[in-house]
């Protein structure tokens, strides 16, 4: 455990970090995994929901969550899979 006060406070605020950075995380884990099914089961909408994910991706970027080439790559193996399903 932290012994200054300036200690506590940074894993306050590291505490508080994990938390929200976990729960965007969480939502790209999902909208990823909406894609994945819409594309094996070739529904039409995959389309519409791959627009979603990227600028859900995209926003976990610029908040520094994930970093931007990973962000990049999730968005491009979406499409590939989006793409080759349509």
């Amino acid at each position: 455990m932290a012994n200054h006060k300036s200690a506590e406070k940074r894993a306050r605020q590291n505490e508080i970090r994990r938390i929200r950075n976990k729960a965007v995380k969480t939502r790209v884990k999902g909208v990823v995994k909406e894609i994945r099914l819409a594309a094996a089961e070739k529904s039409g909408d995959a389309v519409q929901r791959l627009d979603h994910a990227k600028a859900v991706i995209a926003k976990a970027a610029k908040k520094g969550v994930i970093h931007r080439k990973t962000a990049s790559r999730k968005i491009s193996r979406l499409t590939k899979t989006v793409n080759a399903a349509s």
